[in-house]
């Protein structure tokens, strides 16, 4: 990969700059300790896995219903009934997801030598949140409710090449899910970098499977700023 061809970095945001496992987790045991169960990591993140992306998949919807939704499939496969005021509350945790510990100052490394852009299956006030979280001055964000469909469709992709004016020839796309970023970037001839951050889940965490192949691979945001930074 030749990185000095890159002018644009794009980037998924929740599971590749924010951990959005531990805000999962965190949340579903919320509600299940409220209902008198218990859950694995590993059983939460499989069942938020198995239902996102169905939910996702069925017509559009803001983020905030996908999840409150999701939440509703969570609880019936861990044996719980979610109420409507659980699942808002759950759906607006997002905002307080954290960043990773080396995604900030990863990005500001960055940024010091591409443009960046978000492209994220999320709505605009809880993205509104999480980029105070992050402190980054972003060149362009897309959004699922901006294009209103959710990756692996295209449209957050063909947006930003459109707004931004910088051919996919010069933009690196990264991620953390192979199934939402990386398959559907390459499929449109973007490079891409899997950031292959270890899953509390197993493999694939609160994501389905994929066999796409990215270009590189990098445990973190560190690794990439290694990456694309060192002796340019």
């Amino acid at each position: 990969m030749n990185r000095g061809r890159f002018d644009l970095l794009t980037f998924d945001c929740y599971g590749t700059l924010v951990d959005w496992e531990t805000g999962i987790i965190e949340g579903v045991r919320t509600v299940c300790a409220a209902h008198g169960r218990s859950a694995k990591a590993a059983a939460i993140l499989k069942a938020f896995g198995d239902a996102e992306h169905v939910v996702q998949g069925e017509r559009y919807r803001s983020y905030r219903e996908v999840l409150a939704l999701t939440l509703v499939r969570v609880g019936s496969a861990l044996g719980f009934h979610a109420s409507p005021a659980e699942c808002d509350a759950f759906a607006a945790s997002v905002g307080d997801w954290p960043p990773f510990p080396d995604t900030v100052e990863a990005l500001r490394r960055l940024g010091a030598r591409f443009r960046l852009g978000i492209v994220s299956n999320v709505d605009d006030d809880l993205f509104a949140e999480t980029r105070k979280r992050l402190g980054i001055d972003f060149d362009w964000v897309v959004t699922a409710q901006q294009v209103g469909s959710y990756k692996p469709a295209t449209a957050h992709f063909e947006e930003m090449a459109a707004r931004s004016g910088i051919a996919r020839e010069r933009t690196l796309h990264v991620a953390q899910s192979l199934f939402h970023d990386i398959a559907p970037a390459s499929a449109l001839g973007y490079a891409t970098v899997h950031v292959n951050r270890k899953s509390r889940g197993g493999a694939t965490g609160a994501t389905p499977a994929s066999t796409a192949r990215p270009d590189a691979e990098v445990p973190d945001m560190s690794g990439l700023a290694r990456l694309l930074l060192e002796d340019l």
